[in-house]
């Protein structure tokens, strides 16, 4: 039988897990739904935006790709791994999401 502790662990590692996805997730939507609402012209967009999103994505992803490559090779847990694959894609869609709605009307 599996000791109460690490069933209670590990159900807090899958809720971290969750937590953090949904928040990446909720970022990303808002960043697409502001950037969608400006290319329509229903929400001010600052200059050369469109070319931002295309060229920033490709750096992201490889930072992101970098980060969980590594939590891998130093045998992290798979939450751990999860987590270093989410923080730079967390962090890009949270600063554009600030930057984006912020933007002078």
């Amino acid at each position: 039988m599996i000791p109460i502790k690490t069933s209670m662990d590990h159900a807090a590692t899958v809720w971290q897990q969750a937590t953090h996805l949904t928040v990446l997730m909720a970022e990303a939507q808002t960043v697409i739904a502001l950037r969608t609402m400006g290319m329509a012209g229903l929400w001010p967009m600052p200059q050369g935006e469109t070319a931002r999103m295309v060229n920033e994505k490709p750096p992201a992803f490889v930072e992101s790709w970098v980060a969980a490559g590594f939590a891998m090779l130093t045998m992290q847990s798979p939450g751990a791994v999860l987590q270093a694959w989410t923080r730079p894609l967390t962090r890009k869609a949270r600063s554009n999401r600030r930057r984006l709605s912020r933007a002078k009307r």
